[in-house]
């Protein structure tokens, strides 16, 4: 898959590179473009790394989803967006609502915005991954949790967002609860 990341801190980081090592080519967007990003992937403008994509992962604060995507409704009208920010204090941690009205034909999935980033740099084993997604995304998103080294847990359409986003406060309480310990994952056992 041909992946646009949108943003290079620690989560857009991280996934990026794992993807470029399990084979996906990788372009990230920013803000400022360069020419070596994470893991060697070229950084370009936002829209320069829509081009083409497959796949695009938001990775960049919360607050900003509506203005990176804003404008942006055909360069991402039949694309997987995932949607891997939080809004953290705000009524919804997520930013469906923003993409879907900036974009309204683009595939909506809900992942990798409820654990640490160092999770997918070395995730723990067996830990899972819990996401939501439109019907058309799911294979994708999935492909894309298993290059992780996570199991994807799928927990229902884009219109399950909200179960995935409670175990964010969960995921912070462990964390605090294990002294701010943030190599922590959840299982599902079976």
């Amino acid at each position: 898959m041909r992946i646009a990341v949108i943003g290079t801190g620690n989560i857009g980081g991280a996934l990026g590179s794992k993807w470029r090592s399990a084979g996906h080519e990788v372009i990230y967007g920013s803000r400022t473009a360069r020419l070596d990003g994470p893991g060697g992937a070229p950084v370009l403008g936002v829209g320069e790394a829509l081009a083409g994509a497959d796949v695009v992962l938001l990775a960049v604060p919360g607050p900003a989803v509506a203005e990176v995507v804003g404008g942006r409704g055909a360069e991402l009208a039949g694309k997987v967006v995932i949607d891997a920010t939080n809004r953290i204090g705000a009524e919804e941690f997520n930013s469906r609502a923003a993409i879907s009205a900036a974009a309204p034909g683009a595939l909506y999935a809900r992942a990798f915005n409820t654990l640490g980033w160092e999770n997918f740099v070395e995730p723990p084993e067996g830990a899972g991954l819990f996401f939501a997604a439109d019907p058309d995304a799911r294979a994708a998103v999935e492909e894309l949790i298993t290059a992780t080294g996570l199991e994807p847990v799928f927990v229902g359409n884009a219109d399950a967002t909200g179960t995935v986003d409670c175990l964010l406060p969960l995921w912070f309480a462990l964390v605090q609860q294990a002294g701010g310990n943030r190599k922590l994952a959840f299982r599902v056992v079976r």
